[in-house]
């Protein structure tokens, strides 16, 4: 039998990417060090409670040629489920009081969450010039909409959705979507207006999803799909070799076992530092620039109380904090108002994040502090009665991938020092967008640049 093409890593990027090159016809076979599938998309049941473990949603575009993720859905046979309407309703704090965020041109002329001051700044946006070298997003930010827009809506942006330091990360690699508006058009405004009009073409809008069962469906479908025996579990891979026609991949698996497994082509669908060890007998230079990628440490905590207890109608998405406030707490997804079956009956869950790239010092804080800590914070914003009933922390000591300054140059420099090994392709979120819909349509991208003999 023909050698097959193996692929490391079963977080969403990799088996998106087997998912999409089977259905094509070749053979895959997916090794993933842990236990069960999926990576960080993981949801799991406790006391009624639906907990997620990594992200809690994703933006589906239907319709639209970048749908890989809806491509996905449909080939696995899984039904999404929508959002509440209310999701649609975010909040941040300000003076320690959560305001919600502007919805529409008018509720921005009302809103209290911005000053006078800073409306005004606004109007200057679309006669600001370019940037011309590369910025952090504190820069860019700062440059074309002020000051306040910086702290009190993008800086709690940037550290609850990417856990980072608007100081530190590239404009250009952590937000592209926004750094084109300004490189097509000039000015976001100007971009944000033409994106409006070309989307009144009937073109369905992005809705936020999830899954009956929570995201952990999304990679379990997956796998369900694949052909049996495609993925290898609690098998780790430690290093590849060149081989006469293809690639030697060495893994160890539970109670000392280890094997060999021949590949035609080699996916790297690892986090960058488990890519750099894996390559440090075929590069040292790609090895080092692997693993200069930060992940900082976070802690994912879910908290149940009792709905007669909290004196905040949750209603919207949930909350996030600027560095500002002088909160630890990053944020606060209001998970039983999203989407049905997260809470016991008179119950609410709550989501709650801390730590990131701003605060590293919850690697060496002990979990039941941290949790009582944001229990203290939530008490305070959303006026909650007494300790929660229901406690549960997941830790990342890595969590996701900084798109720092020089981020897209170290991309360059690892792809240009892995230029000849033919056969070996690095797919994972710490190139491409962190996002769930990143990973699924660049691991697509992969799968038909493969099939192109590519």
């Amino acid at each position: 039998m023909s050698k097959p093409i193996v692929i490391v890593g079963g977080g969403i990027s990799g088996l998106s990417t087997a998912l999409f090159l089977s259905r094509a016809g070749k053979k895959v076979q997916v090794l993933e060090s842990r236990k069960q599938p999926g990576g960080n998309l993981l949801t799991s049941t406790a006391s009624g409670y639906r907990i997620e473990h990594g992200p809690n949603s994703t933006l589906h575009k239907p319709g639209r040629q970048e749908d890989a993720l809806g491509r996905l859905m449909e080939a696995v046979g899984l039904t999404p489920l929508e959002a509440n309407s209310e999701a649609n309703k975010r909040f941040i704090v300000r003076n320690r009081t959560l305001l919600a965020l502007p919805s529409s041109p008018l509720s921005f002329l009302t809103t209290k969450a911005f000053s006078p001051a800073a409306k005004l700044r606004l109007l200057l946006e679309p006669f600001i010039g370019r940037g011309k070298s590369e910025e952090s997003i504190a820069q860019f930010v700062k440059r074309r909409l002020g000051q306040e827009f910086l702290d009190y809506a993008i800086d709690p942006f940037v550290s609850g959705v990417y856990a980072g330091n608007v100081q530190q990360l590239s404009v250009r690699a952590a937000v592209a979507k926004i750094y084109a508006l300004e490189e097509e058009h000039g000015s976001l405004i100007r971009g944000a207006l033409f994106g409006r009009q070309k989307n009144v073409s009937g073109m369905p809008k992005g809705r936020l999803i999830s899954f009956e069962g929570g995201m952990g469906e999304l990679p379990q479908a997956v796998s369900r799909a694949l052909p049996e025996g495609t993925i290898k579990l609690s098998t780790r891979v430690v290093r590849l070799e060149r081989a006469k026609r293809g690639w030697s991949v060495y893994w160890e698996g539970e109670g000392g076992e280890a094997g060999i497994e021949k590949a035609a082509q080699v996916i790297l669908s690892t986090p960058a530092s488990q890519s750099g060890k894996i390559l440090a007998e075929i590069s040292q230079t790609a090895t080092r620039l692997l693993e200069s990628i930060h992940y900082p440490p976070i802690l994912s905590i879910a908290l149940g109380y009792r709905r007669n207890r909290v004196a905040h109608p949750l209603d919207g998405f949930g909350f996030l904090v600027p560095r500002k406030e002088e909160i630890r707490t990053l944020g606060s997804l209001f998970s039983s108002t999203l989407f049905p079956g997260r809470a016991p009956d008179g119950q609410v869950l709550l989501t709650n994040f801390i730590g990131g790239a701003t605060d590293q010092a919850v690697e060496v804080t002990d979990d039941r502090a941290l949790a009582l800590g944001v229990s203290r914070d939530l008490s305070s914003l959303l006026g909650i009665e007494g300790k929660p009933d229901f406690v549960q922390a997941t830790r990342y000591r890595e969590s996701i991938p900084q798109y720092t300054l020089g981020h897209l140059q170290k991309l360059q420099n690892i792809d240009r020092a892995l230029a000849s090994e033919k056969g070996l392709h690095l797919r994972c979120n710490w190139q491409g967008g962190i996002s769930v819909g990143d990973c699924i349509r660049n691991g697509e991208l992969l799968a038909e640049k493969i099939i192109q003999g590519g």
